[in-house]
């Protein structure tokens, strides 16, 4: 097969992954460019080498790149602004009993609060943010 065609076949693959999920074609697109490139250099062998080749650096190349590179890009996604509100100090803008939700302030803003502690706080306390569900922060006692 003419050295273009697998090149135009990588570039499709790649322009489809940049469509669709699953970060899977992107390993049949490179293997699709690295054949073209040696059909062009005169190393491509026959067509049904080509195709052997071709599959062999996809299968493998997905085997081993696809977890590592997979774990890298969810590690640079950004941390919820929620998330990091477990561990902060809230003050109670009401008394609340065990188990009572409420307000409290927290970042200058009224969130819901439910008291997770074993004793009442009282207006004004400072507490402290121990878990976060949805949009309701558990706090207890410092």
């Amino acid at each position: 097969m003419p050295w273009w065609i697998w090149i135009l076949i990588g570039l499709v693959l790649l322009g489809v992954e940049m469509v669709t999920p699953g970060f899977f074609l992107f390993f049949f697109g490179i293997a699709a460019l690295v054949i073209g490139a040696m059909v062009a250099f005169g190393v491509g062998g026959p067509e049904w080498a080509q195709w052997l080749l071709f599959s062999a650096i996809s299968l493998v190349s997905l085997l081993v790149f696809r977890g590592p590179l997979v774990a890298w890009m969810r590690s640079q996604e950004l941390v919820s602004p929620v998330d990091t509100l477990q561990g902060e100090v809230a003050t109670p803008l009401e008394d609340l009993s065990p188990g009572a939700v409420g307000k409290a302030e927290l970042r200058g803003t009224a969130w819901t609060v439910q008291n997770g502690d074993k004793r009442t706080l009282t207006k004004g306390q400072r507490c402290r943010v121990y878990r976060v569900e949805g949009l309701t922060l558990w706090i207890q006692a410092e």
